[in-house]
């Protein structure tokens, strides 16, 4: 389902440029929160979009500090109907505790999931065998299709946590559990989500890049200037998956929020 004219905005006033690199769209804001602003009204009339042609809306989140300003806006937008929104969330740590703060899931607990009254929300699990937590997820994931993707780039190029080393843009699986590279594990870091790399657990559980290409909707934001090298390969550069973000370009409804810092072209 591509996005309808009435579930966007064309130009908005604080919009630089706007192009299209393959199938997908992106679009440059004068500002940070202009561009969160932006992808969250939008997002808002996906939801709403699709919440009257269907009982729910299967909605797939990143979990990341770049996010925070997006989410922030959505849960403020009035009249979105979160009671018919099932939520999941595309990636987590393995080996920290169920109560770390650096979880994914607890990221997303403070910052949307407590926020609004969502029908359903399905965390991956912090404990527990990790193939099965994957067959376990992966088997909700596919219990009905994804409507909207909500998620961002990494500053090696990644989406969810499908590193360099392990991006499969044909991969045979919907979830798995995988190594993080050493850039993705120093983001964490510069992020200050961890004090130092050491701290940075080596295992995660991922959406695999099919199944989040597999989703009707990708709404990708991607602030800062740290992540300016990553989306300049992933919309100039090669198809490959040195840079796994590459993919967006595949997707007919994939729409890509840059700010100033982020703008390739700036």
């Amino acid at each position: 389902m591509h996005l309808s004219a009435s579930e966007m905005v064309d130009d908005p006033a604080d919009l630089s440029s706007r192009w299209t690199v393959g199938q997908a769209t992106v679009m440059v804001f004068q500002s940070r929160a202009a561009m969160a602003k932006a992808a969250a009204d939008v997002i808002a009339r996906r939801i709403s979009a699709v919440a009257q042609n269907k009982p729910s809306v299967r909605m797939i989140f990143a979990a990341a500090p770049s996010q925070s300003d997006v989410l922030r806006m959505l849960v403020a937008s009035p009249n979105v109907p979160w009671d018919q929104v099932v939520a999941f969330h595309m990636d987590d740590y393995l080996d920290l505790p169920e109560d770390a703060p650096q979880r994914f899931s607890n990221w997303l607990e403070q910052n949307l999931f407590s926020k609004v009254p969502l029908a359903e929300t399905h965390r991956i699990p912090a404990n527990g065998d990790a193939d099965e937590i994957c067959k376990s997820y992966s088997a909700k994931l596919a219990e009905a299709p994804i409507d909207i993707v909500c998620l961002g780039i990494g500053v090696n190029g990644h989406i969810a946590f499908n590193d360099p080393p392990v991006a499969d843009f044909d991969d045979p699986l919907d979830v798995k559990v995988v190594e993080l590279d050493e850039i993705c594990r120093q983001q964490q870091v510069d992020d200050a989500c961890f004090e130092a790399i050491e701290d940075v657990p080596i295992r995660a559980i991922t959406l695999t890049i099919p199944r989040l290409l597999n989703a009707d909707a990708l709404f990708c934001v991607v602030p800062g200037a740290h992540k300016r090298q990553a989306v300049k390969s992933a919309l100039n550069g090669s198809l490959t998956t040195d840079c796994p973000a590459s993919i967006l370009r595949t997707h007919a409804s994939c729409r890509l929020y840059l700010d100033p810092e982020s703008n390739p072209n700036g």
